[in-house]
């Protein structure tokens, strides 16, 4: 059975070029109506970035990104859900701060240690997330070769270690294990942890969220042939890997399309 309590991040692209729907909400009346209507949908948790992650996104500075989040925040705040703002730009994570962001979710699972004394003071929750790729966004470099799950616990395990040292609380984090080409280019080696998401919640006792929503490797899984299918039509196979983090318990999942998954929730309580 699946967590009653899973929680669902519904995302708000305020970019130009993401892969799921590139430009569709940079306007900032657009991106609060869409965060409004993922909101109705059944999101918990608005989850804001304001520049793209994938392999082919062009570089965004972190001035860049401040000021497309400062032209949605008042709007977003007034829809009265908590905010997470998904940045791994230190400058970007200490604006949000300052602005009373709920969360911060860092793809680079915080790796700049200068930050480690304000988020002890911080208030709100923190995504750790794990990636092959030490900083920065994503590429499409291979996977290491072996067993993916040895080098993800040792990621978290270094990470959690440091925070501890730095006065982290444990109990404001959440963990990541990343997908797609976050794991690399084979969709095998986010099959595999996808598939063992409940490792991770028993190695560390943290919570975990994951994101498989529109991924490449599940388009590329569900594909008749060797050409990965469409965005638009990813639904179907996006709820399918949601379901099956569902079916692992996870605390936490992030998608652009809340109502079936907040459907499939409801079904499995």
């Amino acid at each position: 059975m699946a967590s009653v309590s899973t929680q669902i991040f519904g995302i708000v692209n305020i970019t130009a070029d993401s892969f799921s729907d590139g430009g569709k909400y940079l306007d900032p009346q657009a991106a609060i109506s869409h965060a409004q209507d993922l909101l109705s949908q059944g999101a918990h948790v608005l989850d804001v970035g304001a520049a793209s992650s994938h392999p082919d996104a062009g570089d965004v500075s972190a001035a860049t990104e401040i000021a497309r989040l400062e032209s949605v925040w008042a709007g977003l705040k007034a829809l009265g859900a908590p905010i997470s703002v998904d940045s791994f730009q230190p400058a970007t994570q200490r604006w949000a701060m300052a602005q009373g962001a709920d969360w911060l979710n860092d793809i680079n699972g915080f790796a700049e240690s200068s930050l480690y004394d304000e988020l002890a003071d911080y208030n709100g929750k923190l995504v750790v997330m794990h990636a092959i790729q030490a900083k920065g966004i994503a590429t499409r470099e291979a996977p290491p070769e072996g067993d993916i799950w040895p080098i993800i616990f040792r990621f978290f395990e270094q990470r959690l270690e440091a925070f501890e040292r730095a006065g982290i609380a444990r109990d404001k984090l959440v963990l990541d294990p990343g997908m797609g080409f976050f794991l690399g280019n084979r969709p095998e080696t986010s099959m595999a942890v996808l598939a063992g998401l409940q490792r991770l919640k028993r190695e560390f006792e943290v919570p975990v969220l994951v994101c498989v929503s529109r991924k490449s490797f599940l388009r590329a899984l569900a594909s008749p042939n060797d050409t990965p299918i469409g965005v638009e039509q990813s639904g179907p196979i996006s709820l399918a890997g949601e379901m099956l983090a569902l079916e692992q318990q996870v605390d936490f999942i992030r998608t652009h399309a809340p109502e079936p998954l907040a459907q499939a929730v409801r079904l499995r309580k």
